[in-house]
């Protein structure tokens, strides 16, 4: 699937969960988030990931 390789930044992370990217930031730092990847200098997030750890939250 297509999605299973997107990687994403953190302003669309932070428009993700309708929150603020330090938000997004302090979350990476606490290891509230599955942790991201370098990519020539950039931070981004596997939307696989991303739908794998929601998938665990609740429960």
């Amino acid at each position: 699937m297509l999605n299973d390789k997107k990687l994403i930044s953190v302003t669309t992370l932070a428009d993700r969960y309708d929150v603020t990217k330090a938000t997004v930031w302090r979350w990476a730092k606490e290891g509230t988030l599955p942790p991201p990847v370098k990519i020539n200098g950039s931070t981004r997030w596997s939307v696989a990931k991303l739908n794998e750890w929601e998938s665990t939250l609740g429960k």
